[in-house]
């Protein structure tokens, strides 16, 4: 499997008791991938979680064999639920484009903050763009295009 069939949906964080457990460091907030039975990707390895529980809101789950710290955790892409209309997951935006209207662009996506009253694109120039509908006009994920409304940003 490509590492582009896969999503990142943690990493292997620091020991947590003595029975081979680990805290997820920058876990998935779909809890359902870290439940007892579930199978996930480690370092690119498939294994099964034996057990889960919670330290300091974060998930600490036991695994079938040892891994090491700071490994990835995905899941096959595939595997993700279905988003509705207008709907996406972040690692569908990064790495795409922003256009105001006039078709000026602003620069690549290089992540996808997430607030408490709203989400903003964080592009690679360091601007901040509201991931709202007054802000956003069109994600074209296909295109690798986002357009975006006038006023959001500063002129060059």
């Amino acid at each position: 499997m490509s590492n582009d069939a896969r999503v990142l949906i943690g990493r292997v964080g620091k020991p947590h008791g003595l029975d081979g457990s680990f805290v997820v460091e920058g876990a998935s907030a779909d809890p359902r991938w870290f439940m007892p039975g579930s199978r996930i990707l480690i370092g690119g390895v498939e294994v099964e979680v034996l057990a889960r529980r919670h330290a300091r809101a974060r998930p600490v789950i036991k695994i079938d064999r040892s891994v090491e710290r700071g490994a990835p955790i995905e899941v096959p892409r595939e595997a993700l639920p279905p988003t509705a209309e207008d709907e996406y997951y972040d690692f569908e935006l990064i790495g795409l484009e922003v256009f105001e209207e006039d078709g000026r662009s602003l620069g690549h996506v290089k992540a996808v903050e997430h607030g408490i009253a709203n989400d903003a694109l964080a592009l690679e120039s360091g601007l901040l763009l509201p991931l709202i509908g007054a802000c956003v006009i069109t994600i074209d994920v296909e295109a690798g295009r986002i357009l975006v409304a006038p006023g959001f940003s500063t002129p060059d």
